[in-house]
């Protein structure tokens, strides 16, 4: 995010989101109901160009992929999963005001300036919270994690999910590595969801013909493309930092049976999905 900028990234993905109960067909990867009433005056413009041009690769590709990331990291927290939720990178997404999941708190972490925008859409469109919710405001290349996790309440005895979703691509290797290293202090147990970019020679070629789309426009906004990882590199680096790789995620691999479909998602190889524990549970 640009100083005093809303962050693009987080206003697409959220349109992606409300976009897919609109524009495409059951069965729906996930249901985000809330993103159009967040988004305010910029939802009619937003859902409605998903409707003119929705088969195009850039808008069908996001609205599969943030839809697929959402539906695989949420479903983490069904059943007995752990009872603090950390959303890294929180952006515009819903989880606290849409589920009301009992026992769960959950930990929005993002840069100051998002999280101030994020609350001004938030009360023009009058949503609250019914999940047990805390901010916590980090800048990932310079702040402590740790810190303004414990500031906001976090508690570092008890496991907790952390999803990191659509921001690695965006960082530089060294701030996701740092980030790891704070992350493998959280309580035996602890899972990390981790959504990663892939180098070119890796992506397949649905993956090659959304990033020659997306890539520069991402870039001419101030938000290029920093980090790719390929699966081995990533796993090596988790563990250097103690945390214990489970398994990674193409997008059509996240229940295949989401993927039998009339409309126009297609799960494609240019991002996949990491899911990391802390060991020792």
């Amino acid at each position: 995010m640009q100083e005093e900028q809303p962050s693009q990234t987080a206003i697409m993905a959220a349109a992606a989101r409300a976009a897919h109960l609109e524009v495409d067909q059951p069965p729906f990867i996930f249901r985000d109901t809330l993103a159009a009433p967040l988004l305010g005056d910029l939802a009619g413009e937003l859902i409605g160009y998903h409707r003119e041009h929705g088969d195009h690769v850039v808008l069908a590709g996001t609205r599969a992929q943030v839809a697929a990331r959402s539906h695989y990291t949420e479903h983490r927290l069904t059943g007995a999963g752990p009872a603090q939720y950390v959303l890294l990178g929180a952006g515009l997404d819903t989880f606290a005001y849409r589920t009301g999941m009992t026992g769960v708190r959950a930990f929005e972490v993002d840069h100051p300036a998002t999280q101030e925008w994020k609350r001004g859409l938030l009360a023009a469109a009058g949503l609250t919270p019914t999940a047990d919710l805390a901010f916590a405001p980090v800048d990932f290349e310079s702040d402590d994690l740790m810190t303004a996790l414990r500031g906001a309440g976090f508690d570092e005895s008890r496991p907790a999910l952390v999803s990191w979703l659509g921001v690695a691509m965006y960082l530089t290797r060294d701030a996701v590595a740092a980030t790891f290293a704070t992350l493998s202090r959280l309580a035996p147990g602890s899972e990390l969801v981790m959504e990663y970019a892939l180098p070119p020679e890796l992506r397949d070629e649905r993956g090659h013909e959304y990033a020659a789309f997306a890539l520069p426009a991402a870039a001419d906004r101030g938000e290029p493309w920093l980090t790719c990882f390929t699966p081995e590199g990533l796993s090596a680096l988790l563990e250097k930092h103690g945390l214990a790789v489970a398994e990674h995620v193409r997008q059509a691999d996240i229940d295949p049976s989401l993927w039998r479909r009339s409309d126009a998602l297609r799960p494609a190889d240019l991002c996949r999905l990491t899911r990391a524990v802390v060991p020792g549970a």
